[in-house]
């Protein structure tokens, strides 16, 4: 599969955590991270909307931002 490299902007903490993370757990975040961006090209529905339709998933599956502060830590 042809990959292209592109720059996004990130909150600092998220930076810090994709580099400290392995090689393999930064191609998986790679990985997820283009299909989300896929998804949301694709759709039909504004930014805004998706994004709030992924937030409201996370929230009824038990993510809290504790949670997600939490793991984002561990990387």
């Amino acid at each position: 599969m042809a990959v292209e490299e592109i720059t996004i902007r990130v909150d600092p903490e998220v930076a810090q955590a994709y580099r400290a993370a392995s090689e393999e757990d930064r191609r998986k975040l790679e990985l997820l991270i283009s299909l989300r961006l896929k998804d949301a090209t694709r759709s039909r529905q504004s930014l805004e909307a998706l994004m709030n339709e992924i937030s409201r998933n996370a929230q009824e599956r038990g993510l809290t931002p504790e949670i997600l502060e939490d793991i984002l830590g561990d990387q």
